[in-house]
């Protein structure tokens, strides 16, 4: 007992006093312990609504993610951001998906496809990493997107039907087959994977692909309004910019420069580093007659995004405003920008066969389209491969393919010029007055070189003789035929007098 006795003793031996500074450190300690408390009764735990907003590197890998797209800064911070990462971490594949997709976005942005090879790489170490048969859905979905900005769309469609017999449900692979089967000229198969990522993940990447579909089908006014939709399903400047630049696109389609042009200058105002939009404002302002103006802002577009479509609708409006010499400027562009495309393993075939029938050698443009139709079968490759073979006066083959470009649906002015003109060589008058009709109504500026020209042959074959097409009237004069005299209608009998009511 004493022992115990002397335990309790020396258990409760007072504290020592608590000093000056003892007592100020307790004060503290209680004040933030009330602080404390009193921060966790008013503020809940952080959740994603109101924790700190994103950085420039997360808003890019989220926008990249969701196939949509990035403002530039946010990209430059992204590929920035993740090169360092990499370059400590090497195995770490979730990262090096996320910089391949970032590099392709750099790609769209700056229309240099020097970034394509560094894309490449980065996801092909991703699936070193982790292969795809381990489901490296991020880097398989990324090397069927670098396929398609190549315009290899076969490649494209290999890697998107992998994503999808490994993860039907996973709806990253449809963009991808969309895109892919679109440019292989499968426009059903592109419909059924378009219905299908509509139903996994509606959004602007989904409406975006499904606009493109029915522009694709000629159903205009449901281009338009899932177009619509996907401006109104964009977030961030850059996706409400890119939105809608693509509905000043269809707004130029329809024949409409005017609302075009306030749909581009929205763009721009939304984004001004979207230089697609600025190309797009040069081919309005040059329908509406200020070529001036028009000139300028495709220096610009070019100065920014340096693409073989953009020299040469520059060059063929500094020929149609008589300045051929400074046209020659553009035209060899074309051919640099080529070279620079082929070298990063882009396909610029179409392009390059209509500069080519339109203003080089003709064979070499046959040449080269048949060798793209036998890769891809688009209406915009069969368009061109006619438009060439009626160039080195090949019509009645000519007449093939322009039919298959034209019989999808499809609302091109381009197209309808060219198979009017290939049926002019033909000799089809009737066939000829209606295409270039069809033309002029799509959109009557459709080309500073062409439009005038389709207006003058359309002027030329005039209006089609009275009394409908010669092969469909009859061969004797008619006659009006002796009709059966009408029989005179007998009189009415007079109706009976009623009996009186004392008669009965």
């Amino acid at each position: 007992m004493d022992r115990i006795d002397r335990i309790d003793e020396e258990s409760f031996t007072p504290a020592p006093p608590v000093t000056f500074t003892g007592r100020k450190t307790l004060v503290a300690a209680a004040v933030a312990v009330v602080l404390i408390a009193g921060a966790l009764l008013i503020r809940p735990a952080r959740t994603g609504d109101d924790a700190r907003p994103p950085g420039p590197s997360e808003r890019a890998a989220a926008a990249v993610g969701m196939g949509a797209p990035a403002a530039a800064v946010d990209v430059t911070a992204l590929v920035a951001d993740r090169e360092k990462w990499v370059a400590g971490h090497p195995d770490d594949d979730a990262s090096w998906a996320v910089l391949g997709a970032a590099y392709l976005e750099q790609a769209r942005r700056s229309a240099d496809p020097a970034w394509f090879p560094k894309a490449e790489k980065a996801l092909k170490r991703s699936l070193e990493v982790r292969p795809a048969e381990k489901g490296n859905f991020d880097a398989m979905t990324g090397m069927g997107t670098l396929a398609n900005a190549r315009r290899d769309f076969g490649t494209g469609k290999k890697w998107g039907e992998l994503v999808r017999a490994q993860s039907a449900q996973r709806w990253t692979a449809y963009p991808v087959l969309v895109d892919a089967y679109t440019g292989l000229g499968d426009y059903k198969a592109a419909q059924k994977a378009m219905e299908r990522l509509l139903e996994l993940r509606p959004g602007l990447a989904a409406y975006v692909r499904a606009s493109q579909v029915y522009r694709d089908r000629g159903w205009r006014e449901d281009a338009v309004v899932a177009m619509e939709h996907a401006a109104g399903a964009a977030k961030a400047p850059a996706e409400k910019a890119y939105a809608l630049f693509r509905l000043g696109e269809l707004s130029w389609e329809r024949g409409d420069p005017a609302e075009a042009l306030r749909l581009y200058e929205g763009a721009l105002r939304t984004d001004p580093a979207q230089s697609e939009a600025l190309g797009g404002r040069a081919r309005a302002l040059a329908a509406l007659g200020r070529g001036g103006e028009a000139v300028r802002d495709y220096r610009m577009a070019l100065g920014r995004t340096p693409a073989p479509r953009l020299a040469l609708e520059l060059a063929e409006l500094l020929d149609a405003l008589g300045r051929g010499q400074e046209a020659r400027v553009p035209y060899d562009m074309l051919g640099a920008l080529a070279v620079r495309d082929d070298t990063n393993g882009v396909d610029d075939d179409v392009v390059l066969g209509l500069y080519e029938a339109d203003h080089g050698d003709p064979a070499a443009a046959v040449r080269r389209l048949s060798e793209e139709w036998s890769r891809n079968k688009s209406v915009q490759v069969a368009d061109a491969l006619g438009w060439a073979l009626h160039k080195t006066g090949e019509d009645s083959a000519a007449l093939e393919y322009a039919t298959k470009a034209t019989e999808l649906g499809l609302r091109s002015a381009d197209f309808a010029y060219h198979r009017a003109m290939i049926e002019r060589g033909l000799g089809d008058e009737a066939a000829t007055r209606r295409h270039l009709q069809e033309a002029m109504r799509t959109n009557p500026h459709f080309s500073p070189l062409r439009a005038p020209l389709a207006k003058a042959a359309l002027a030329t074959i005039g209006q089609p003789p009275s009394g409908g097409p010669e092969n469909m009237q009859p061969a004797t004069p008619w006659v009006m035929p002796e009709l059966p005299k009408a029989a005179k209608p007998k009189p009415a009998a007079a109706p009976k007098p009623k009996p009186s009511p004392s008669s009965r």
